[in-house]
């Protein structure tokens, strides 16, 4: 978790991202870093182009803007061909295999993962792919703890939806440790 990581969540307005930015900074405080979260929107608030940006530092951050993502969350193509340009080399990108067909070339390490439908399908609800897509990139990156990011969940998600919001993360931890397991078996 030490260093700074740049952070970029983007996708349609109505996909969650928005708190799903809020919850990874505020994870990242209760893990005691410090944090910077900022947000944009499309001209449409359901169906635009959103983003939100969340810089995480075991130092002083001295410029509020994600410059190029150490991390990258495309849960849409609008957003992947938008956004996912910039990302440091080595860098990590999801996207969501489901909704995103063409993926440009990218000096990030790309997994393309089922964000949306694990949460159709395994939960019964789409509006939970944002702790899903949380869970994976925690598992993927480790810049905040699993215990954070659950903690955090727990405080934002309206009341009566912790459990549905629970299992939806613990299903994006698991996404992102079977990633992981995959890309190291591909490695040797």
């Amino acid at each position: 978790m030490a260093g700074t990581w740049e952070v970029r969540l983007s996708g349609s307005g109505g996909q969650g991202l928005i708190l799903a930015g809020i919850i990874l900074a505020e994870a990242a405080v209760i893990d005691g870093q410090n944090v910077v979260q900022t947000q944009s929107y499309g001209p449409a608030a359901r169906g635009g182009a959103s983003k939100a940006e969340v810089i995480i530092s075991s130092e002083e951050i001295d410029y509020p803007k994600v410059d190029r993502p150490d991390v990258f969350l495309g849960l849409n193509q609008e957003s992947v061909l938008k956004y996912m340009a910039g990302c440091k080399e080595n860098s990590l990108a999801i996207v969501d295999s489901g909704l995103v067909n063409y993926i440009p070339a990218s000096l990030a390490k790309v997994y393309a993962l089922p964000i949306t439908e694990t949460a159709r399908k395994q939960v019964g609800r789409e509006l939970v792919a944002n702790a899903v897509a949380l869970g994976a990139m925690a598992a993927l990156s480790g810049m905040v703890s699993r215990q954070a990011v659950t903690t955090a969940l727990l405080r934002r998600v309206p009341k009566g939806t912790e459990d549905m919001n629970r299992k939806a993360l613990e299903l994006g931890f698991a996404l992102g440790d079977q990633a992981m397991a995959r890309a190291r078996v591909s490695q040797n």
